[in-house]
């Protein structure tokens, strides 16, 4: 009989944050005792970035749909409280963002929300939100590290929990942004019908929350902490139902359009299909929403994009005479360009969308409602729309993107060194001129075409982005890299 593992290999991760909050494995990395740590810090720093801007000393407390995770919420609102500040804890699961504005809304020090969000099933996490409405930056969450090897200050007397549910105030913010009774009507006569993949997750029940029961087909709306076996992101890979679903539906009226929405786990992302069952990312829905918000709901600002952003982007923010802005990957540092800018709207690739006139925080449900408002107010299919854009700008190209799981982070660091010391001069046969490394490396190459490799900030992942004139090019030089990781990391 095989012994059974010691202990003492299943030493924990160490606690750091990544692009966007703490994850780790459940009952490994992320357990009950390690996140009352990481929530009493957090409180303390909350306290004493955002305490002379607030009357209050509450923080809001949120969850997802996951594993254990109301439980792990409570535990993180008695840590809090013992610390010394009032709490809010949800009734329920919600949206992030949802939580997000809650502190604002409520005029709260922050808000920590359970949630790994787009991550495989064996994760949690939590998310830190400051009083503005947003991620904190990173030399908060870097306070908060620091604040975890230190002793932690005892509270004079113990702050009070009380609960709270997060949807009202939240729908009723989200209504006021679009023409609920233009899209009401729309769904309701059969001129566009909406499916929506809420993935399990936080979504769940937010569409008809805010535009009424009856109007939206609701798909993996049930509580499932295994995802089905996979993850509750929005990629292809993972939708097949609402894929299959969109592409057999007949429209009841025969200029009817159909819309898929797909949700990640915790609602801050969004991806989209169109009427014949093909999958939109945020590459597509980004320049959409750009026109839609300028061209017909008349507002300006600047355009905020990540690195890993499409090149239509900034050739839309030209057409429409909007000022660019772009940041490296992970909706913190966009939602710091909103604290800073008069902000249009700030996107990032994986499905993060954020409004200046609205909280500096990617919002899911939000551009979920701008998606159909652009829908109604267009009588156009969503590819309709984006080839009329690439029309107006005379840009068109390709995109995709693939993830290489890592073995471990020995690999990480072999491929981080060779792309340091031995940086390459060409990709596919293409010759790079230029490097940017905001953001891990992103080559852009003789032709206009570009690719970008970076590793993640939550999971042992190399992430590869490219952007060429033909998908044929795109899967070439993904191809590339793919097999330039593979012979380097030995993976």
């Amino acid at each position: 009989m095989t012994a059974a593992p010691s202990l003492a290999a299943f030493k924990p991760n160490p606690i750091r944050f990544g692009t966007d909050g703490w994850r780790g494995i459940i009952a490994a990395d992320f357990t009950f005792e390690r996140l009352a740590q990481v929530a009493s810090a957090a409180a303390h720093v909350l306290a004493s970035c955002y305490g002379d801007k607030t009357a209050q000393s509450t923080i809001i407390i949120g969850y997802d749909r996951r594993f254990l995770s109301p439980e792990f919420a409570r535990v993180a609102a008695e840590a809090v409280t013992q610390a010394g500040y009032n709490v809010l804890l949800s009734k329920t699961y919600a949206p992030t963002p949802a939580f997000s504005w809650a502190a604002r809304h409520q005029e709260a020090l922050g808000a920590l929300v359970i949630t790994a969000s787009h991550n495989p099933a064996i994760y949690s996490g939590v998310k830190i939100k400051g009083a503005f409405g947003g991620s904190v930056p990173p030399e908060i969450t870097q306070q908060v590290e620091t604040q975890l090897e230190q002793p932690s200050p005892m509270a004079e007397h113990k702050g009070s929990l009380s609960l709270f549910d997060p949807w009202p105030n939240y729908c009723q913010a989200l209504r006021s942004c679009v023409d609920v009774e233009a899209i009401q009507k729309s769904l309701s006569s059969g001129q566009v019908t909406l499916f929506a993949d809420v993935m399990h997750g936080a979504a769940s029940g937010g569409l008809s929350k805010l535009l009424g029961d009856g109007l939206v087909q609701e798909l993996n709306g049930s509580a499932d902490p295994t995802f089905e076996g996979g993850a509750p992101e929005p990629l292809p890979k993972y939708i097949a139902d609402l894929l299959q679903t969109v592409a057999n539906h007949q429209p009841p009226l025969e200029n009817g359009c159909t819309v898929g929405l797909v949700f990640d786990g915790d609602s801050d992302r969004i991806a989209a299909v169109d009427g014949s069952g093909k999958f939109l990312s945020s590459q597509v829905l980004i320049p959409i929403l750009i026109e839609h918000l300028t061209a017909r709901r008349g507002y300006q600002g600047e355009v905020v994009k990540t690195i890993s952003g499409s090149n239509l982007i900034p050739a839309l923010a030209n057409l429409y005479g909007l000022s660019l802005h772009e940041t490296p990957i992970g909706y913190k540092y966009i939602a710091d360009r909103m604290l800073e800018s008069s902000v249009l709207l700030g996107g990032e690739e994986s499905g993060g969308i954020g409004y200046g006139h609205h909280i500096p925080e990617r919002d899911a449900l939000l551009s979920a409602l701008y998606v159909l408002e652009a829908v109604v107010m267009s009588g156009l299919d969503l590819s309709d729309l984006y080839r009329t854009l690439q029309e107006k700008t005379g840009f068109t190209s390709a995109y995709d993107r693939i993830d290489l799981p890592l073995a471990n982070m020995d690999v990480r660091a072999k491929l981080l060194d060779s792309l340091q010391s031995q940086t390459p001069q060409d990709i596919a046969g293409k010759a790079v001129s230029e490097c940017l490394t905001i953001d891990g490396y992103k080559f852009i190459l003789e032709d206009g075409s570009w690719l970008l490799i970076r590793f993640s900030g939550t999971e042992p992942v190399l992430r590869l982005y490219s952007e060429a004139s033909t998908l044929e090019a795109v899967h070439a030089y993904l191809a590339w890299a793919k097999d330039w990781a593979n012979a380097i990391g030995g993976n």
